[in-house]
């Protein structure tokens, strides 16, 4: 991958279309890892399907071939800092913001949690975008 840090995960080819390639994977908490886990009621595993667009993988791929996903880590990060931090920046700073003007906090939460639905809206609406730049490659697992 010419030292590009990259994120990878196991999966299996679910379903194909014309346009796309589904992919289950496991998705794992970070404790899954450990030696108690099946004694664990914490420890947590989910079943993830993932869309990846057959345009960029030009091999040819069947249902049932086990398959690694992956991306660039710093997709990732910008994935985050989209999806958790920025939307906590807006809400804290504007919490703070209408809680100076308005002296009412209950007010000030609502007028704050508000501002988040034109956020939501412009990634929504964006999403096509937004699909075209986190987009994940897969490679056929030897």
């Amino acid at each position: 991958m010419n030292n590009i840090e990259i994120i990878e995960h196991d999966g299996k080819i679910y379903n194909i279309d014309e346009n796309y390639i589904f992919v289950k994977i496991l998705s794992a908490s970070a404790c899954s890892g450990c030696h108690a886990k099946s004694f664990c009621p914490v420890s947590d595993l989910k079943e993830k399907i993932i869309q990846i667009n057959k345009k960029d993988n030009n091999s040819e791929y069947k249902i049932g071939d086990n398959i690694i996903v992956y991306m660039k880590k710093s997709l990732g990060k910008k994935a985050v800092f989209l999806g958790y931090i920025l939307p906590f920046i807006i809400l804290f700073s504007s919490l703070m913001f209408f809680i100076f003007i308005t002296n009412n906090e209950g007010l000030s939460g609502l007028l704050s949690l508000c501002l988040l639905i034109p956020y939501y809206l412009i990634i929504y609406f964006n999403r096509d975008k937004l699909n075209k730049t986190f987009n994940f490659q897969i490679k056929k697992k030897i």
